[in-house]
């Protein structure tokens, strides 16, 4: 994804990542569903005049595509900068990171899985156009999996419609491998 104009200016600004720019900020939500509309709860088209807030993985995401640029005040913030501030916001940043890179760059489209109880919520299209068809949990490779956590996963997602997924990362190569769960009576 190439921004049809120079690098949109992100604010890092209280803690968050702020698109001010409307027109930027729709561009942005057109273009991969980046960000949320600050009081829009669900944009249903892309009329909104809102500035947009980035989540630090997308704020990075759309720094290292050269799509965007994250100044603080008058200074513009080097990549070593921001992945200083965005790795401080979550212990296994590392991870999240390479796997949603690996589902952006698959074409899909990557959202906060909070509110399912998982680190993403993947769309096939988008959000309001498609519910999303995965929840996403990343675990570390060499980390031992709780069988309650799975069979929590599982239940939790089973409820909502969605495909469970684990997604963990090989140390020595840094690619990604996804488990699907299929849950069945016996």
């Amino acid at each position: 994804m190439v921004a049809p104009f120079k690098p949109i200016v992100v604010e890092w600004v209280g803690g968050n990542f702020v698109v001010w720019d409307f027109e930027a900020s729709r561009w942005l939500y057109a273009h991969g569903f980046y960000g949320m509309p600050i009081k829009v709860r669900k944009p249903k088209d892309l009329n909104f005049n809102s500035p947009l807030v980035l989540s630090p993985i997308e704020a990075l995401y759309l720094l290292d595509k050269g799509v965007i640029s994250i100044v603080d005040g008058d200074r513009i913030l080097s990549r070593s900068e921001v992945l200083s501030i965005v790795k401080s916001k979550h212990k296994l940043f590392n991870e999240l990171y390479t796997v949603y890179c690996d589902l952006r760059n698959k074409g899909y489209v990557v959202r906060s899985g909070m509110k399912f109880g998982a680190d993403f919520a993947v769309y096939v299209h988008g959000p309001g156009i498609d519910h999303a068809p995965f929840l996403v949990e990343v675990f570390p490779m060499n980390e031992k999996l709780d069988p309650v956590d799975i069979v929590r996963a599982g239940r939790l997602s089973h409820s909502v419609k969605k495909n469970f997924i684990i997604a963990m990362i090989n140390p020595a190569t840094n690619e990604v491998t996804y488990i699907s769960f299929r849950w069945f009576k016996a």
